[in-house]
């Protein structure tokens, strides 16, 4: 192999991230935590398979049995309504929360519906239209999942 063949092909090399399969990074994960995708750094190259959190702050926080509860209220208040009918964030914050302590439970009842949606249970919209929940920003909606004709 002529020399400079060999440095362009070791150049090449060099742009392909390690551990991942003809230069692709690996299947994307979803944080335990919050919900939000995961996104492949380089520094977890060796251990992408023990990664559960998307960040330190979700470390700690993990997922408390307020979080749970949470969850619970959401796919419970969804069973009591008509099929393609949602639900508000704050329906469920309301529901688990005691008089005016629901507004801190605003930010874990997203989570909570992120997680929901990670399972398939659950699906986010905005203005009708399903969104992905780690890029949704502003108000949203909460409504179980359309069943496949």
């Amino acid at each position: 192999m002529p020399p400079a063949d060999h440095l362009r092909a070791r150049s090449q090399a060099a742009l392909v991230p390690r551990g991942t399969l003809g230069g692709m990074p690996p299947e994307p994960k979803t944080c335990q935590s919050c919900g939000r995708t995961i996104e492949w750094r380089r520094k977890w190259d060796r251990d992408w398979d023990q990664v559960r959190y998307c960040s330190t702050a979700c470390r700690k926080r993990g997922v408390s049995d307020v979080d749970r509860r949470l969850e619970d209220t959401i796919l419970d208040l969804l069973a009591q309504r008509a099929r393609t009918s949602t639900i508000c964030p704050s329906d469920a914050a309301r529901a688990v929360g005691e008089d005016d302590s629901w507004r801190e439970l605003m930010e874990p009842a997203r989570r909570a519906a992120r997680r929901l949606v990670d399972r398939g249970e659950v699906e986010i919209t905005q203005g009708g239209h399903v969104v992905d929940p780690s890029t949704a920003k502003g108000p949203i909606r909460i409504r179980r999942r359309a069943q496949k004709a």
